[in-house]
């Protein structure tokens, strides 16, 4: 089949013949938008561009990639205009609040929802990330272009069929689309050729970590290390997902 625009992130990740090509998407279109957002271009001085950072705001994990990226300015006006929006939800949500008094039968109630409008506008801004937010709107059309190519492409098919199969997270997100996108017959192509996949490739990870654990055994010494140097970031990758052993991604200066 003729490379599309839209195919060839994903040909590029199947090439990369890694442990999972969704995890190869995911990082590169994880570093793409920190050299975006942060990068030398300076999309961080477009008031529009923080507009969007401002509401969305940012996860834990990716403050630190933002501040392990580098740019101390960028960072700095990121964040003055963040703050801005917050102490106005602040303002909005916490000032003047009064908790309602509450019956002692209602105490014993556990439904696990909140009326507290503090507590629910602190949980919004934590389940809310322009990084992940750009991962989730450009993962489902990944999702759609991988099922595209595996029914109408059999080299691309073949190469899936070769490969080294997909960290068990994204394989999950593969059979909960597979379920949905394909119709009985190629789902049921699909189950039968990625589950033997994904048996085959957790079982070599799983006898380059059991190799490296006998290294360490004073009679294996001298033996080869076969595949099992990188054993330990690579079975992490299988389980988990993600890029255990890369070095902090830095801003290009």
């Amino acid at each position: 089949m003729k490379e599309k625009l839209y195919t060839i992130p994903l040909n590029e990740a199947v090439a990369a013949n890694d442990e999972c090509p969704f995890c190869f998407i995911e990082r590169k279109l994880e570093q793409d938008t920190l050299d975006f957002v942060l990068g030398n271009g300076s999309s961080y001085m477009e008031a529009d561009m923080r507009d969007l950072t401002d509401k969305a705001g940012f996860c834990r994990e990716h403050f630190k990639k933002m501040y392990t990226y580098g740019n101390t300015l960028g960072n700095a006006w990121i964040l003055k205009t963040h703050y801005m929006r917050i102490l106005e939800g602040m303002k909005k949500n916490m000032e003047g609040y009064k908790p309602p008094k509450i019956s002692f039968r209602e105490k014993m109630k556990k439904n696990g929802e909140s009326t507290n409008p503090i507590v629910n506008w602190i949980s919004e801004k934590e389940d809310s990330c322009y990084f992940c937010n750009i991962f989730k709107d450009h993962y489902d059309r990944y999702m759609d272009t991988f099922f595209y190519l595996y029914e109408k492409d059999p080299e691309f098919a073949k190469k899936i069929k070769n490969s080294k199969g997909f960290c068990l997270p994204h394989f999950k997100d593969m059979c909960l689309a597979a379920d949905e996108k394909l119709n009985d017959k190629n789902k049921e192509s699909f189950y039968e050729e990625c589950v033997p996949l994904m048996m085959e490739n957790m079982k070599r990870v799983f006898e380059d970590v059991s190799w490296m654990v006998e290294k360490f055994d004073y009679v294996n010494k001298d033996a080869d290390w076969k595949n099992s140097r990188d054993a330990i970031q690579r079975g992490m990758q299988k389980l988990k997902g993600g890029y255990p052993a890369d070095p902090v991604y830095k801003m290009n200066k």
